[in-house]
């Protein structure tokens, strides 16, 4: 019987928005030291290539309307691995703490005395805004950041939109692009100008991005197309400095 002292670390790691150089040197060498690797469906093949030679991979999904492992599932997969003695790394997309349910797997994890450690990473808001050269926050713009999803338990979609009220807020919407047209009407139910510039990102941060810059009001009534790749809406005044990069699939348009 293995002991507690025996049993394997639990790293809990952001990969980013997607390209290998967008990790962080520590992410990096947690999966090159791995020796099981859990990892979302959102990762990087070239991150998921970085776990050494006879490493455990193993895919758990986690993409919005795709199939994906339940969470208590990865919970107890996490603790046998880690009973097992193995090195474990859990990779996910963006930064785990930021609709990463990390917290909820710490505290699976510590129930049975296995130890954890968080890795951040950068956040798919934090990507679009470097990518395409607008601020977070901005003197006299934008004095605050509010990270928001529209999806709540059971698939379904958030309705108090009170938070994103604030004229002087960014709200950087993650997981909202089947519920634009709705959420843009809720936002201008709590007090959003219809003219409230809005950044739509789609897969902020790899070569493949794509930006729309439009209009809450626009939003609502607009139609959607997508790659089906994640889409990032960020709503304030700061969405209208969004410039389109040569590099990326800008004149591919999300929000006709």
């Amino acid at each position: 019987m293995l002991t507690e002292s025996k049993l394997g670390k639990v790293l809990l790691v952001g990969a980013g928005p997607g390209p290998v150089d967008l990790m962080t040197v520590r992410a990096v060498r947690a999966v090159e030291s791995a020796g099981a690797l859990l990892y979302d469906a959102l990762c990087s093949e070239e991150a998921v290539a970085l776990a050494p030679p006879g490493c455990v991979r193993i895919q758990t999904g986690k993409r919005a309307g795709k199939p994906s492992m339940k969470q208590d599932e990865i919970n107890r997969l996490m603790l046998r691995l880690a009973r097992r003695g193995l090195h474990v790394v859990r990779l996910k997309g963006g930064d785990p703490s930021i609709f990463g349910r990390v917290g909820e797997e710490m505290a699976f994890l510590e129930r049975f005395g296995v130890e954890t450690e968080v890795v951040p990473g950068v956040t798919a808001a934090c990507a679009a805004a470097a990518q395409f050269g607008f601020p977070l926050t901005h003197r006299g713009e934008a004095r605050r950041v509010v990270f928001t999803t529209a999806r709540i338990e059971e698939g379904g979609i958030a309705d108090d939109w009170r938070v994103g009220a604030d004229p002087e807020a960014t709200v950087a919407i993650y997981m909202g692009v089947e519920a634009a047209p709705r959420l843009a009407k809720a936002l201008m139910a709590a007090g959003r100008a219809p003219s409230t510039p809005v950044a739509a990102v789609e897969n902020a941060g790899a070569q493949h991005a794509r930006l729309t810059v439009t209009t809450l009001v626009d939003l609502r009534d607009g139609l959607i197309s997508t790659t089906g790749g994640p889409v990032l809406i960020v709503v304030g005044e700061v969405a209208a400095n969004a410039v389109a990069m040569k590099h990326c699939n800008a004149n591919q348009r999300i929000f006709a």
